[in-house]
């Protein structure tokens, strides 16, 4: 290896650099810390991974009570059943800002609400997680359950993390999966 070859990564590392900080003569890139007095210029910036900052958001999150496996029988015209208990967590990504969940509905297949997790709204400190359970028994749900979400913080921040875990777990065999929830609404 050459003398030069250090040389030259050294210098593409600080172009990176200068160039993330904005380059000569430009302003330095903003970050979500600088976002956080001036709330009404959040719309325009996005987290690292490329998400915008939000007030809050309704979130859809797909579940299931059971699901369906092997073959149809021919006398009830059904495949098999398994069911699986769901293990939601809410996970506040925001490294400075708490953020409250305000509602947690459950619906079922059909789309009927079966119910609201929450009986008052529940603040998550910055990194902080929230979680419901639902357990292996309630199938009240189907294989089209969901949940939607609410959430809120006073500035724009990171938006939440919101997963799934689903989990049939015996001697013979394991089953686990998991589902990620998407926003239908942004505030």
């Amino acid at each position: 290896m050459s003398s030069k070859a250090p040389a030259a990564l050294l210098l593409a590392c600080w172009s990176t650099l200068v160039l993330a900080q904005g380059g000569p003569g430009l302003p330095p890139a903003p970050t979500p810390t600088s976002l956080y007095p001036g709330a009404t210029m959040a719309s325009s910036y996005l987290t690292a991974e490329g998400l915008p900052l939000s007030t809050g958001q309704s979130l859809y999150l797909p579940v299931y009570s059971h699901l369906y496996h092997g073959d149809v029988d021919p006398r009830t015209g059904k495949p098999s059943e398994t069911l699986v208990s769901t293990h939601v967590s809410i996970r506040n990504t925001d490294p400075r800002m708490a953020m409250k969940v305000t509602s947690a509905r459950y619906y079922n297949t059909e789309g009927k609400l079966l119910r609201e997790f929450l009986t008052t709204a529940r603040t998550i400190p910055p990194y902080g997680t929230h979680e419901l359970y639902v357990a292996r028994s309630d199938s009240s749900g189907g294989s089209g359950a969901n949940f939607v979400i609410e959430w809120n913080a006073e500035r724009p921040i990171n938006p939440p993390l919101v997963e799934a875990l689903h989990a049939d777990i015996r001697e013979a065999r394991t089953l686990l999966f998991v589902t990620t929830a998407r926003p239908i609404q942004t505030r």
